[in-house]
């Protein structure tokens, strides 16, 4: 005889299922869960009160166009027994609390479920629901749609407008302060998101007992609790609370943004600014992405008319790896159309992606915002139960199946293939190492103009191979005359004066002072002499001039600091690089190398290693290469230097070939470097190690 169902349960209709059955709703009141029957589940308890399995088995037979066997009825006992939907036999208490003792496990397991996860309802929001609900029928009418989209029409057109200022103001948001906005703006928010919710179970009929905060990993997120919406027979109205909450948020940023676009500057358009950018951000990117268990989940759960979606996914993704790697011939967990099942596994991998993302990034915020003690403790809490356990799971149901996979050869295939990826893995492989470099001419000058300068003589033309001393111009400059002849006046009375104070006994007694004004105007001379120097600039080296400018005539004036010429030498040219650490243990003088230019419109030079500097560079005197003005190495800029912002070392590459004509002109490009042999594994390990060994010290 089957035990009786307990009399307080409620079977409800239901909508009717993807595959054309009807379903009904099976209601628990004293926990508030739903279960969805399917057609022969509910043919069954439709029969239970005949208390014998023979007798249900051959009346839904009799009665129905089910083909019910005696392994079909076990599967609803099992059901209703696993989910305490029974009524408890007298003397059962002992076993039933040893299955509330397997379900709360033991302390530390409450207590890591408590710290993954666990609710604080705060209101009981049911009776004012009531009497707020009537009132807000406005905001769920076609005539809001319609003005809202009008709205988000408009605010779009003036975001567009001002897309500069709306974008500066972004950026001026993100101090501390207005980190502290934002997270305010956000609680308001998820607070309306929530009343979404509330609000359209109620106009709905549906009963919501309780709102409040939920804890997901200590971080705080608003929930209300709307299980009653499985009493709704009609799937476009769980729909409609499912989504509610997102609508509220749309809602919000759209007459937000429309609100920034016409208000005038002041604290309610910063107000409606934090508005429009939290709640577009927080609504497309957390709210409604199916991936986690958020609105966007129930939304499409409910759209595919499939309940514990990602169980089900993930179910079918995992015996699709089995089948991939092993070919057990195992049965399909659920039978789906083809474009469904591909789809299914497709979600599942890219649910796994995701959460494996999120996960790491929790993990690792987690271990920042605490002491390293605690941090280190919950690290390991988030690694273990999110990363690794699924890893663990997998592993042992592969264990399991071990006597099937010795007779499969799909399965010995993919354990040699993963053997032979682990091995290359440790097997030391010819490493190629690129980076930004410059190609420039040995040595090169720029002349820039000095103060107050006017072109006086160009004895040099473009193009002109010139030696060492050659003046390459001359400049004129009426201050510098003036000073010169102030000067030499002063110089030339100073001496007389000391001359003759030799002789004339009052100029003896202020003969020493005289020393020193003469000295001083002679200290002052060889200044001029040499900023006269910079107005007849001589070339330092042997070279060719170039980049003198076409137009610059005898005559003309020219701005300070204003480039006139350059001087390259004709000697040949280097390659400079910059590499971080560990790339420069793989490299040595002598290794080969190539010189790629950007655009691939200059030159490709074969290269040769010369010099690995054995300092990390404080500076980068090689500003073609920041990352500011298009390179690729990360600086930042003080008092007109460049400093890079990790350590990295300069390398610098002597041509292996010819290439005379490039003397003229430098080359920005990349620089690829035959490295030594090494283990791809491990510079990830040794990284690995690195990083471990620099958390561990307190």
């Amino acid at each position: 005889m089957l035990p009786a169902l307990r009399e307080e349960l409620n079977l409800l209709p239901g909508p009717t299922l993807a595959d054309g059955q009807p379903s009904h709703t099976l209601h628990d009141p004293v926990r508030n869960l739903f279960f969805q029957l399917d057609w022969a589940t509910f043919q069954v308890l439709s029969r239970w009160h005949l208390g014998d399995a023979g007798a249900i088995v051959a009346a839904v037979r009799g009665e129905t166009t089910l083909a019910l066997e005696p392994p079909d009825l076990e599967a609803v006992y099992r059901f209703l027994h696993d989910n305490q939907l029974l009524q408890v036999k007298p003397g059962s208490a002992p076993e039933l609390a040893r299955r509330l003792q397997a379900r709360q496990g033991s302390l530390g397991h409450k207590l890591l479920h408590g710290y993954l996860f666990f609710r604080i309802p705060l209101v009981r929001p049911d009776r004012w629901l009531s009497r707020l609900a009537p009132h807000l029928g406005f905001f769920c009418s076609a005539r809001f749609l319609w003005l809202t989209l009008a709205a988000l029409a408009l605010g779009l057109m003036e975001v567009y407008r001002e897309g500069e200022r709306f974008a500066s103001t972004l950026v001026d948001k993100l101090g501390w302060q207005g980190m502290v906005a934002y997270g305010v703006t956000l609680t308001v928010v998820k607070v309306l998101h929530e009343l979404g919710h509330a609000v359209t179970a109620k106009r709905l009929g549906c009963r919501v007992p309780t709102m409040g905060v939920a804890f997901l990993v200590m971080w705080p997120v608003a929930y209300t609790d709307t299980n009653e919406v499985w009493r709704l027979t009609r799937r476009s109205q769980r729909l409609q609370v499912a989504g509610a909450g997102v609508l509220t948020e749309l809602a919000i940023a759209v007459w937000a943004t429309l609100a920034w676009g016409l208000l005038p500057e002041g604290t309610a358009r910063d107000m409606a600014f934090l508005l429009a950018t939290t709640t577009w951000v927080s609504t497309l990117a957390i709210n409604a992405s199916p991936f986690m268990r958020f609105d966007g989940y129930f939304l499409l759960a409910d759209w595919l008319e499939m309940p514990n979606l990602h169980q089900r996914a993930f179910a079918l993704a995992r015996w699709d790896l089995r089948e991939r790697l092993f070919k057990l011939g195992e049965p399909l967990p659920e039978h789906f159309t083809r474009r469904r099942h591909v789809g299914l596994i497709a979600f599942a991998y890219a649910t796994w992606i995701y959460r494996l993302t999120v996960f790491l990034g929790i993990a690792a915020l987690v271990y920042a915002f605490f002491i390293k003690a605690v941090g280190i403790l919950l690290f390991i809490v988030e690694i273990g139960w999110f990363v690794l356990m699924p890893f663990f799971s997998e592993f042992k149901a592969w264990r399991e199946r071990w006597p099937q996979l010795r007779r499969s050869r799909r399965a010995w295939f993919s354990m040699g293939l993963a053997g032979v990826l682990l091995g290359l893995l440790a097997v030391p492989l010819p490493t190629r190492i690129s980076a930004a470099a410059l190609l420039r001419p040995l040595e090169q000058t720029i002349l820039y103009a000095p103060a107050h300068a006017q072109v006086a003589e160009l004895p040099v033309a473009e193009g002109t191979r010139v030696a060492a001393g050659t003046v390459l111009m001359r400049l004129d400059s009426e201050d510098l005359d003036g000073r010169r002849k102030a000067t030499l006046a002063k110089l030339e009375k100073l001496r007389w004066q000391v001359t003759a104070g030799t002789f004339d006994a009052e100029q003896r007694v202020q003969w020493q002072v005289l020393q020193e004004q003469l000295a001083t105007a002679e200290a002052e001379w060889q200044s001029i002499e040499a900023d006269a120097a910079r107005y007849a600039p001589v070339a330092p080296f042997d070279g060719v001039l170039r980049d003198l400018d076409p137009e610059l005539r005898p005559g003309d004036w020219l701005m300070q600091r204003e480039p006139l010429a350059r001087l390259v030498s004709d000697k040949g040219q280097t390659v400079v690089a910059y590499l971080d650490g560990e790339d420069v243990a793989r490299i040595a003088p002598g290794h080969q190398a190539r010189f790629y230019a950007d655009g691939l419109e200059g030159p490709f030079v074969p290269l040769q290693v010369e010099r690995v500097e054995a300092d990390a560079a404080r500076t980068l005197p090689e500003p073609e290469l920041a990352a500011t003005l298009g390179g690729s190495v990360l600086v930042r800029e003080k008092h007109g230097q460049l400093y890079p912002e990790h350590g990295i070392y300069r390398v610098t590459f002597k041509l292996a070939g010819e290439a005379g004509a490039l003397a003229a002109q430098s080359w920005r490009g990349k620089v690829v470097i035959h490295g030594d042999w090494a283990s791809p594994g491990w510079r990830y390990l040794r990284s690995a190690v690195a990083v471990f060994w620099r958390e561990a010290g307190f």
